[in-house]
């Protein structure tokens, strides 16, 4: 169990830091709805997203793709991304450096 706290980040959306490093952190996002949004945004972590459940259609700079269980990939540095949930579930996020935000 995570020391960090659960924390909402939009309507039917939380984040938790699940572990970090000044080098590197992971979090899950669980989507608890249908329709929820993770906002679309850029930042300049490189982030690696790994679907473990749920189903969701994503941007990626101007791409758009729908990933489920089981996929991954990589976001680069300021690259604007953001998603809807098309089924509940959750995505850990992996981001280097840290999200010095998150904390």
């Amino acid at each position: 169990m995570s020391e960090f706290p659960i924390v909402p980040t939009a309507e039917d959306v939380t984040r938790q830091v699940l572990s970090d490093h000044p080098d590197l952190m992971v979090v899950a996002f669980r989507f608890d709805a249908s329709g929820a949004i993770g906002a679309l945004h850029q930042h300049p972590h490189v982030q690696s997203t790994y679907v473990e459940s749920g189903r969701y259609r994503f941007t990626v700079g101007d791409q758009e793709r729908e990933v489920a269980a089981g996929d991954s990939f990589v976001i680069p540095s300021n690259v604007p991304h953001g998603c809807v949930c098309l089924e509940p579930g959750t995505l850990v996020d992996c981001f280097t450096p840290r999200r010095d935000d998150f904390l």
